[in-house]
């Protein structure tokens, strides 16, 4: 059965580079509280540049046998064989019975994936420091892919990581082992900023194998305070920052502070601004690598390739200790 569509989602807002703001599509989820078939609303929001189209969910079945209980099936969608999501099931939330669901076309990773949820609600553009880091205010079970709150209208927004509900069902797929033949020549000093437990894992595993050691942070305003500490230190003592520091590596969209953000303040700090960046995400497209470039980002990749990061690294501290060596002549 072909799905009946709802119109595109716009996404082709285009925010200013460095402001610090993200595009949020606000969904909901209706659950069955089990008192006289009340209703209960939880909230949650994905980045727009993810969403490529909201349709019409058809009858979707739970599939017997699938590797995941939130697995509904396939289903056609112009070029692509779309494998669907039960967002409530993934997130524990027993859904309240609905005439018609809606499903929120994603595209991420390389991969385009549907998610069934109530219904959406609208779009909203907010900061990334109006996002509260859901530590401290949530169980820690439940944080597994929340990656932060957004307070609307008298609501919290749960902003989803939909990078580790993919994880979840593929863990497979973010096994970042780096190729044995790219050993770093000496031990290199990364900074790595990423909101996910799951990703900070994985890429603290890859650089260490590789000979690079990471000192990993949960927003971009944490890897700012760190940067701020160390250019503090190498001014103290008169030394070169790349003493402390050889790369910086992060995501993009973080709570607080995002990536674009944090580049723009390293490559305007006099003393850091020598220090190479890689900006990753899984929203890295042609069209939106410009906003990387602007900011004064060295290398951006996407999530699929993040096995790469350690060739990357390399050869960005190679390149500028050649330059360095140049301009010593």
């Amino acid at each position: 059965m072909t799905p009946t569509r709802e119109p595109t989602m716009d996404t082709g807002i285009l925010l200013e580079t460095g402001t610090n703001e993200l595009e949020i599509l606000e969904f909901h989820i209706d659950g069955d509280s089990g008192q006289n078939n009340g209703e209960q609303r939880h909230s949650f929001g994905v980045n727009v540049a993810k969403v490529m189209e909201v349709i019409e969910s058809p009858h979707l079945e739970p599939q017997p046998g699938a590797s995941h209980p939130s697995f509904r099936g396939l289903i056609p969608l112009r070029s692509h064989i779309l494998p669907v999501i039960d967002l409530s099931v993934w997130l524990g939330i027993k859904k309240a019975a609905a005439p018609r669901d809606n499903i929120i076309v994603t595209e991420f990773s390389k991969t385009v994936t549907g998610f069934v949820v109530s219904g959406v609600t609208g779009i909203h553009r907010v900061g990334w420091p109006e996002v509260i880091p859901p530590s401290g205010y949530m169980p820690q079970a439940c944080t597994q892919a929340i990656i932060g709150l957004v307070e609307r209208e008298g609501h919290f927004i749960q902003l989803l990581d939909l990078e580790t509900i993919i994880a979840d069902l593929s863990p497979d797929d973010i096994d970042f082992t780096a190729p044995a033949e790219f050993m770093a020549p000496r031990e290199l000093k990364a900074l790595v900023a990423d909101d996910s437990a799951t990703i900070r894992l994985m890429l603290k595993k890859t650089l260490e194998r590789s000979g690079i050691t990471p000192t990993v942070v949960g927003n971009g305003q944490e890897a700012q305070t760190s940067l701020r500490e160390l250019a503090a230190r190498a001014q103290a003592e008169n030394r070169p920052v790349s003493d402390f520091l050889d790369i910086l590596i992060s995501d993009i969209e973080m709570p607080l502070m995002d990536g674009f953000s944090l580049t723009k303040f390293l490559k305007r700090d006099p003393i850091l601004r020598d220090v190479p960046v890689i900006l990753y995400s899984s929203i890295i497209t042609d069209e939106l690598r410009h906003k990387g470039d602007s900011v004064g980002a060295d290398m951006q990749v996407a999530k699929p390739d993040l096995e790469r990061l350690p060739e990357m690294a390399m050869q960005l501290v190679a390149a500028r200790e050649a330059k360095r060596g140049l301009n010593n002549v």
